[in-house]
């Protein structure tokens, strides 16, 4: 039976770390990715996983809360967006995510529950729960037909990945 969601619980950085390889590795082009947490959920932490996997180099991701959107280019394309500091949906609209939507590039908003209604059906939503100082939740659904089998792919992706 194919499962609807995934969780992932992480115990340390290195946990995240593979959690977002697998993701770089098992999104299809042109996917928008909502993360939803609260602050220091780990958010930022996850795209820079994801970003590494995709053969971008970490250090060079950055929240971009005051430019409100980063470009990322490498082996993939990323669009890194953070609308926790816009004021109201306009802002998010004039910025023109659905260039974005639309693009081969992954797009990955940060903080993304603010704008919800604006995104994608078919999307992928990350939800994340920090469990205590280092341990994370991490459940992440598919929405609509267009990620069939993406769980069952993430699964065997982070299988193989484990030590």
């Amino acid at each position: 039976m194919k499962s609807s969601a995934f969780t992932f619980v992480a115990k340390s950085e290195t946990d995240t770390e593979r959690l977002g390889h697998a993701l770089a590795e098992v999104l299809p082009e042109g996917t928008t990715v909502a993360l939803v947490g609260t602050l220091g959920s780990g958010k930022t932490r996850l795209v820079k996983a994801i970003a590494a996997g995709c053969g971008i180099d970490p250090r060079n991701v950055v929240s971009p809360t005051f430019v409100l959107v980063q470009h990322y280019h490498a082996q993939r394309t990323l669009y890194h967006f953070d609308v926790y500091r816009l004021r109201d949906t306009d802002e998010f609209i004039d910025l023109g995510p659905e260039e974005y939507f639309e693009s081969s590039g992954i797009t990955l908003i940060e903080w993304a529950d603010r704008v919800i209604d604006l995104l994608p059906e078919q999307r992928v939503e990350v939800h994340i729960e920090p469990l205590d100082q280092t341990t994370r939740r991490f459940e992440i659904r598919p929405l609509g037909a267009r990620f069939a089998g993406l769980i069952d792919r993430l699964r065997d992706t982070l299988a193989a990945a484990t030590p």
